[in-house]
């Protein structure tokens, strides 16, 4: 199952895009040239965010359908105005169309799509076995998963893993938000398992590193002052003298380090039967 959080912040979808939504983007353009997916084919974009990977796709796969579904009404709407499609409450004939939906009860037919795919999602959804078993039912025999999520326990995110390591030292309950401890099974043996259980076949699991540069460090902190996702959610619940303890410490602590941060996410790939 899922690990939820007081601080997971999901409807400010301009926020979460400053914060991790330009990275999905560069994951998604390696992800998608390593997939190779035929073209005019139909994909589920699910828990789609603000749409990062469904505009990847969009441009760069010439999909004849794609559809993103996510839990937040916010996050649907900036999707569908970033990716120029149309949401369920406005219908049109666009390659692309939102709808507000679950993992664990996607709103499609069953054998409805050739690729369900997720950036950065899966690790958040609350069922995980569910949506797994989701995604067979709504694809096609023969068709393809394929999603990719941060390498957390890895701490293949250095960005996150720096914020949560300074505010732990200062913070010790703040470890308990940390996204490592949260979401352990983000690993390529613990993914593998997992969409095998639901009844995939040929399972892959592959890293994708791409680097995270910023400029300064005040480019650096101020994505976690924006207040959505985990760690801007917890930096938002600190009084303003904690808050500038937690900027100390970071600065101190990364100093030039910010223009050379990577991050890794494990990418997954498997058969509908």
């Amino acid at each position: 199952m899922g690990a939820t959080s007081e601080h997971d912040a999901w409807d400010l979808g301009r926020s979460y895009d400053e914060y991790m939504g330009r990275w999905s983007r560069v994951v998604a353009d390696v992800f998608l040239r390593r997939l190779a997916p035929d073209v005019r084919t139909r994909w589920a974009d699910i828990g789609c965010g603000t749409g990062a990977l469904t505009a990847r796709i969009v441009s760069m796969c010439d999909p004849l359908s794609i559809t993103g579904i996510d839990p937040s009404a916010g996050f649907v709407a900036l999707a569908a105005e970033h990716v120029g499609g149309q949401t369920a409450a406005h219908a049109g004939t666009g390659t692309a169309r939102f709808e507000v939906g679950s993992a664990a009860a996607v709103p499609l037919a069953e054998d409805a799509v050739d690729i369900v795919t997720s950036a950065l999602a899966y690790n958040f959804f609350p069922d995980r076995p569910a949506a797994l078993a989701e995604f067979r039912r709504i694809t096609r025999p023969g068709g393809t998963l394929a999603f990719y999520v941060w390498d957390y326990p890895g701490g293949g995110v250095e960005f996150i893993d720096e914020f949560w390591k300074h505010a732990s030292r200062l913070d010790p309950a703040a470890a308990t938000l940390d996204e490592a401890d949260r979401f352990p099974f983000c690993t390529a043996d613990d993914l593998a398992v997992e969409v095998t259980a639901a009844g995939f076949a040929d399972v892959t699991v592959e890293p994708i590193v791409v680097a995270t540069p910023f400029a300064d460090f005040d480019a650096f902190w101020s994505p976690f002052t924006l207040g959505a996702g985990p760690a801007p959610g917890y930096l938002a619940s600190l009084d303003p003298d904690s808050r500038g303890r937690l900027r100390a410490s970071l600065a101190a602590g990364l100093r030039e380090r910010v223009t050379e941060l990577t991050a890794r996410a494990w990418a997954v790939t498997a058969a509908s039967p």
